[in-house]
């Protein structure tokens, strides 16, 4: 007879977010990503407080100032989220595929196998430019399964461009 101890321990829940915890290496993007993202998001604001100052000189009333008053509080909690959504962004190179996470409220695992690649694209705006960044976009068959990584010093996005392009092809000969 064997003596039973209780119920077999239950293995830890894992994340569907969070495949591998212990193999997986994430690469961060760049936190000069903040930068430009604040830039950006500040750009809009002003324009938007700008268009809304001109509106209340214009036609007056206190409709104009409440917006000026929530456009204002919006952006500060906005602002506040940029360095947790800079931070949130990753990516990670496997054998077969390339993992690439981002996403605060709602968060997004996209796992692109290499042999479903038709072509990978960089691009770097001129805020991109100034702060010495680039955006590396894969591109599949399915425009649902497209991924990007913005962040990314321009080497890195070259050497990832190269790889990426190199192992879809290896990857595509064997289909």
């Amino acid at each position: 007879m064997t003596e039973q101890t209780g119920p077999a321990p239950r293995p830890e829940p894992v994340s569907a977010l969070e495949p591998w915890p212990d193999t997986v290496h994430w690469q961060p993007v760049s936190r000069n990503l903040i930068w430009v993202e604040l830039i950006s998001f500040g750009s809009l604001v002003l324009t938007v407080a700008v268009g809304l100052v001109v509106g209340s000189v214009l036609v007056g009333g206190r409709g104009f100032t409440v917006a000026l008053i929530l456009l204002g509080v919006l952006a500060v909690l906005r602002v506040s989220t940029i360095f947790r959504a800079v931070r949130a962004w990753g990516y990670a190179e496997r054998d077969n595929d390339l993992l690439v996470r981002h996403g605060l409220l709602i968060r997004r695992l996209s796992i692109v196998p290499y042999a479903r690649m038709q072509f990978v694209d960089v691009s770097a705006g001129p805020l991109e430019r100034a702060f010495g960044l680039a955006t590396v976009q894969l591109h599949t068959a399915a425009a649902a399964s497209d991924a990007r990584i913005p962040g990314l010093p321009p080497a890195e996005a070259a050497r990832l461009r190269d790889r990426l392009t190199a192992l879809g092809e290896d990857r595509a000969e064997g289909l």
